[in-house]
C-alpha cells in the first residue's frame, strides 16, 4: 500500500490505478466497522483508496477533537491488511491552507437531530468530503450506516453538486451485545460499557412498537424507558430515510434513530426500515 500526504502526490498515484476506484474516508482510530468498509470496497472495485484525517471543522467547541484517538501507523497497517491500495493522510494545513474560507452546507437536512446537537458538524463533514472527492475522484464512495444522517447528507451532497460518484452505504458492524462499533466506545468506563448496548435495545423496542401500530410518540415513550440508568437521551425518533423529516407512523424507507450520553461519551445508533 502506498501512502501519500500531499494533494499532488495522491492525485498522481491514484491516476495509475485500475478503475473502478472505491474510496473510504475515515478519521482513523479504525475498528472492524471501518475495515468492513474497506473490504466491501475491495470486493466491488478494482482499486481501493482510503484517507485518515481527523477533520477539525466537524468538531464544535468543547468536543473531543484534541483527545480523539490517533494512530496513523496502526491504521495504515489495518487498511493494508484489508486490501487498500493507497492511503491519503494529509495534515490540516494541506486540507485547509491559509485563507481557506469556503463552506459546503446541505441545508435543512444538516440542521436537525445530529445537526441540532452539533450545529457546525455537517458543514464540516460536507466541506471535507467535497474536498476529498475532488482530490481522489473515486467511482464509489463507501460510508457506514452507523452514521445514518451523515450518509444521507453525503448522498444529498453528491446529488446536488453532481459528483460523478456512487454512494454505497455498508451495514453497521456491532459488538456481540449489539452495541454499534465506534471509535468513541473506547471512552466508556466498564459500567458505562455494560449499559451502552441498551441504546440499540431501545431502538429495537421502538421499532417493535411502531410495527404493532403505535404512533411515534407512544412508541418512543415506551422505548425511552429501556435505556440503562447510566445513559441520558439526546433524542429518539423515527424519520424518513432520505430527508430525516420525523414520521408519525412507520413508513418505509425509514430510520429509527437515537442518541444518548453515557457520562461524557455520546453514542448514536439507528435501525434501517426498508420494508
Amino acid at each position: 500500500m502506498r501512502i501519500f500526504h500531499a494533494v499532488e502526490q495522491v492525485r498522481a498515484g491514484l491516476a495509475a490505478l485500475p478503475r473502478p476506484l472505491g474510496f473510504v474516508p475515515t478519521m482513523g482510530a479504525l475498528h472492524a466497522g471501518h475495515l468492513q468498509l474497506a473490504r466491501t470496497a475491495r470486493q466491488q472495485c478494482a482499486s481501493v483508496a482510503a484517507s485518515v484525517f481527523v477533520n477539525p471543522t466537524q468538531f464544535g467547541p468543547g468536543e473531543d477533537f484534541e483527545r480523539y484517538p490517533r494512530d496513523v501507523q496502526g491504521d495504515a497497517e489495518k487498511l493494508s491488511g484489508a486490501g487498500v491500495d493507497a492511503l491519503f493522510t494529509p495534515d490540516a494545513a494541506v486540507m485547509y491552507p491559509p485563507g481557506f474560507s469556503t463552506i459546503v452546507d446541505v441545508g435543512a437536512l444538516g440542521a436537525v437531530y445530529e445537526g441540532a446537537v452539533r450545529p457546525t458538524h455537517f458543514r464540516g463533514v460536507a466541506t471535507v468530503v467535497s474536498k476529498l472527492l475532488h482530490i481522489v475522484q473515486p467511482d464509489v464512495l463507501f460510508v457506514g450506516q452507523k452514521d445514518a444522517q451523515q450518509s444521507a447528507v453525503l448522498k444529498k451532497l453528491v446529488r446536488d453538486l453532481d459528483f460523478p460518484v456512487r454512494v454505497e452505504v455498508v451495514p453497521t458492524v456491532r459488538e456481540s451485545d449489539g452495541l454499534a462499533m465506534s471509535s468513541r466506545n473506547a471512552y466508556l468506563s466498564r459500567e458505562q460499557r455494560a449499559g451502552a448496548s441498551s441504546l440499540h435495545g431501545s431502538l429495537e423496542c421502538m421499532l417493535e412498537e411502531l410495527r404493532n401500530g403505535a404512533d411515534a410518540s407512544r412508541a418512543a415513550q415506551h422505548a425511552r424507558a429501556q435505556l440503562d440508568a447510566a445513559g441520558v437521551w439526546d433524542y429518539l425518533d423515527v424519520v424518513d430515510a432520505q430527508t430525516f423529516e420525523p414520521l408519525q407512523h412507520l413508513r418505509a424507507p425509514a430510520f429509527v434513530i437515537g442518541a444518548a450520553r453515557f457520562g461524557s461519551t455520546r453514542l448514536i445508533d439507528n435501525i434501517l426500515v426498508s420494508a
